[in-house]
């Protein structure tokens, strides 16, 4: 049977999709170190021009169970936003914890030209942003991160501080030791040095670089003043959100912290421990050379990550470039697209035939 061709959409009509399949086979082509390290170029670029975005903090439904949120930024050429959600209690009933997909549109037209899954890319995105920072902040000569919380993320956080910031000596603490026998196991096998320890207190021993990562929406001290020595650098990345903390909050008031957009942590970071004069430092500001990261030796750093927009962004911009010219991704159907633009109940009638 002959068809119309305004049955069919055109080209403009497909949307490239990245599939959680394709996404692995895209990481894989290259290897996850050099996929986040080129991410982290991506995302620094991006930070040096902030002041072209639209920032605004993320878009969140809170519930008992966890939290569901919307991150949408645009510069003047695209914009972009990921859905994510953070259900701690998943895991426990089989699920993933967080889970994403992301789009990013024509501002010229407002057409999608991409979408993706997100679960894959933000963990990959959170590690490569983590170790950018690190970059900045990490006392010189690091070579051990104490890994405190050995979920999901940890092993992305490992290969991106040793692509980026040499670490190649991890110390792990979990209050699960299943957690920490996977990510012993995983690590090793990557070629770190790994000592899985019987307490946080132990794990930070002799450790430069000390990431949290826990997911637990309540507040709770992962680290006490006295486990953080001076010169240290702080990486708190855990799950975030109203309620949530991962630090005492002495650890704060001896620390220079550092943020991604102070609104957004003010919200859900560590920062809600801490008056709202309290001073903090953008980090587009010190990738700009407008403010100091470390230093000395003997300065504490915090990062006090919570993630924001432009991380997604960039990532959906560099997972857009990155696909050109190969077969990492599939066309989508997606858009209506008639013949004539006033015509789209036309078009469903010829559909029809």
């Amino acid at each position: 049977m002959s068809q119309s061709v305004s049955s069919f959409p055109s080209e403009l009509a497909f949307v490239p999709f990245v599939s959680v399949h394709d996404m692995m086979r895209l990481v894989n082509a290259s290897g996850p170190e050099v996929f986040m390290a080129d991410l982290a170029g991506y995302i620094e670029a991006d930070f040096k021009r902030w002041q072209e975005f639209d920032k605004t903090p993320r878009v969140a439904s809170h519930s008992p169970e966890g939290v569901i949120e919307l991150m949408p930024t645009a510069d003047a050429e695209n914009y972009g936003f990921k859905y994510v959600n953070g259900h701690p209690k998943n895991m426990r009933e089989g699920y993933q914890t967080v889970t994403a997909f992301g789009v990013l549109s024509s501002v010229a037209n407002g057409y999608p030209i991409l979408l993706t899954e997100m679960t894959v890319l933000t963990a990959l995105r959170t590690a490569a942003t983590s170790a950018l920072v690190g970059r900045y902040l990490c006392p010189e000569g690091s070579e051990v991160m104490a890994m405190i919380g050995n979920g999901a993320q940890c092993e992305f956080q490992a290969l991106a501080f040793r692509a980026i910031c040499g670490i190649n000596r991890l110390r792990l603490f979990d209050i699960d030791p299943a957690a920490t026998r996977k990510a012993a196991r995983n690590l090793t096998a990557q070629g770190f040095e790994v000592v899985a320890c019987e307490s946080a207190e132990v794990a930070v021993e002799g450790a430069q670089v000390v990431t949290t990562c826990t997911a637990d929406k309540q507040y709770a001290t992962i680290l006490t003043d006295n486990m953080v020595g001076t010169g240290v650098h702080l990486n708190a990345i855990g799950g975030d959100c109203p309620g949530k903390t991962e630090l005492h909050r002495d650890i704060l008031l001896r620390s220079d912290i550092f943020v991604e957009y102070t609104p957004q942590t003010r919200i859900e970071g560590e920062l809600q421990q801490l008056p709202e004069d309290h001073p903090v430092t953008e980090l587009w500001q010190v990738m700009r050379g407008e403010a100091t990261g470390r230093r000395d030796a003997r300065q504490v750093t915090l990062f006090d990550s919570v993630g924001f927009a432009i991380e997604d962004f960039s990532a959906l911009r560099f997972v857009h470039d990155r696909i050109q010219g190969s077969d990492y991704f599939e066309n989508l159907d997606l858009l209506a697209d008639p013949d004539d633009p006033r015509d789209l109940f036309g078009m469903l009638l010829r559909a029809k035939t």
